[in-house]
């Protein structure tokens, strides 16, 4: 009788999830705040948004890295395609997220320049989640194979429908950021961002719309995936629980709510994850290649594995730890109370 062998694919594959969404999470809503930064009224107000989110912003792309390394190590063949496919957006991404980064730093050390910085932080903000957006848009569309290796143009990511989740993805991380913010400040400056989330909620639910009519129409596998019988009984709870969520969130906007803007937005981003996990796995190069055809040999993800289960938990402490300290609302003042 042969041995049974532990397969590493589905652990890495929810390692690399977990990352990625967890960036999405994390990062979205600084740069949800980055986007909200150009409608606050005065210096006090911008200053007091750059405190909410100075101590963790930098340590939230962690796992943008984590991402990445995840896919190159587990499954390389991905790598090796999607890379190609989305090469100028994901610059245009990296571009705007160090941009953003040198404008946070030199808001405070250049006070002759503090308005032109104030501007690069707003639209390397807005940018860099736009680039995010057209990544995600160019994914769900898929990309054009030939054997290995990518074979389309490299403009091909710009269609449509990316440059659509593109616009979609900067409303999901304004409210986001709309929603630390009413967690975060107080007085006038949380009723603004209660108003600002409620715009941005407004997009939010337009783009959900139009992204989950748009996709089965063009994509004959997602709406089979969705429509045919049984999956349709099965997978109703999905969007039932999706406008629940939604109709939750908008409530919190509207009352006096604090924390729960935020949890019920990062709920809509959870359930808007788990319908697009539905749709396309088990594809990790949509419509051509599964996370087993494209994973690395057994012996690379385990001894990478062991690695990664050493510093995961290093990661997800440290991280932890900085929100907790940093927990509490900021003020001119004092900083946090």
């Amino acid at each position: 009788m042969s041995a049974y062998v532990l397969d590493l694919v589905p652990i890495w594959t929810l390692i690399l999830g977990v990352g990625v969404f967890l960036y999405v999470l994390l990062d979205g809503f600084d740069l949800g705040v980055g986007i909200l930064y150009g409608f606050l009224p005065d210096r006090q107000s911008r200053n007091l948004v750059m405190n909410a989110i100075a101590p963790v912003w930098d340590g939230n792309e962690t796992w943008l890295i984590l991402g990445g390394v995840a896919l190159l190590a587990a499954f390389p063949l991905a790598f090796a395609i999607i890379l190609p496919a989305v090469y100028f957006p994901l610059m245009l991404m990296l571009l705007a997220l160090v941009f953003r980064g040198v404008a946070f730093e030199f808001r405070y050390r250049d006070a002759d320049h503090v308005g032109f910085w104030d501007h690069a932080f707003c639209y390397g903000s807005a940018l860099g989640a736009f680039a995010q957006g057209v990544v995600l848009g160019a994914f769900i569309q898929g990309f054009e194979v030939g054997g290995r290796h990518f074979a389309g143009h490299s403009l091909d990511c710009f269609t449509p429908f990316s440059l659509l989740t593109g616009v979609a993805l900067m409303f999901g991380y304004a409210l986001l950021g709309a929603g630390w913010l009413v967690l975060k400040t107080e007085g006038p400056l949380q009723d603004l961002a209660r108003r600002l989330g409620r715009y941005a909620f407004l997009g939010v639910l337009v783009a959900i719309v139009a992204v989950s009519l748009w996709t089965p129409y063009v994509h004959p596998h997602i709406a089979e995936r969705w429509f045919s019988w049984p999956n349709i009984a099965w997978l109703a709870p999905v969007p039932i629980v999706t406008a629940l969520v939604a109709l939750a969130e908008w409530r919190a906007l509207n009352n006096r709510s604090e924390a729960a803007p935020f949890v019920w937005a990062v709920a809509l981003f959870v359930m808007s994850y788990l319908g697009l996990a539905i749709s396309l796995f088990p594809m990790i190069v949509p419509y051509k290649y599964t996370i087993w055809q494209a994973a690395s040999s057994e012996a690379t993800q385990a001894f990478l594995l062991v690695g990664v289960l050493v510093l995961l938990p290093v990661i997800l402490l440290y991280t932890a730890w900085s929100y907790w300290v940093f927990r509490g609302k900021v003020r001119a003042d004092i900083g946090y109370h």
